[in-house]
């Protein structure tokens, strides 16, 4: 009895989990979560979690009900749903991955930068963000390059 309630509520926790991360759009995951959740109460409803305690005596019994109790084979059936559903959970994560160009580094397999990225768009090298200016420079040079490309378009 406790044993099918620890079950179930490892079982909610799981599926709770799952949501969660569908909500995410993770849905390829999600499915891997779900299903990974469903093995604890599929072990209890066939029976499978009580035998592993009691080999011998235990064995006969669960043979013998196997073939006239429902609930067993309705555990069945729910291992048989949780395979299912992790083995689509992982084909769908290769597809994703395939699709997203391979193997990237982190969770989501994109990269942090392209390759053609050599060094940031804005600011630059050095402490505080900002480029080191030759000796005697103004802040009036800055503006050069601005200067230069707005009377390139007459402005």
């Amino acid at each position: 009895m406790l044993t099918t309630t620890v079950c179930a509520a490892l079982s909610a926790a799981g599926l709770a989990v799952a949501f969660l991360t569908a909500y995410r759009r993770r849905f390829a995951a999600a499915t891997r979560i779900a299903a990974l959740s469903l093995v604890p109460v599929g072990l209890a409803m066939s029976g499978l979690l009580g035998m592993f305690g009691e080999i011998g005596g235990a064995v006969a019994s669960w043979a013998s009900g196997l073939v006239l109790e429902p609930m067993v084979w309705a555990g069945f059936g729910v291992l048989a749903v949780a395979l299912v559903l992790y083995v689509v959970g992982r084909a769908a994560g290769r597809r994703t991955r395939a699709r997203e160009g391979g193997t990237g580094s982190g969770r989501g397999g994109r990269r942090a930068a392209e390759s053609g990225a050599s060094r940031p768009a804005l600011g630059g090298e050095g402490a505080g963000g900002r480029e080191k200016r030759p000796a005697g420079a103004t802040d009036a040079d800055d503006f050069s390059d601005i200067e230069a490309i707005l009377k390139k378009h007459g402005i």
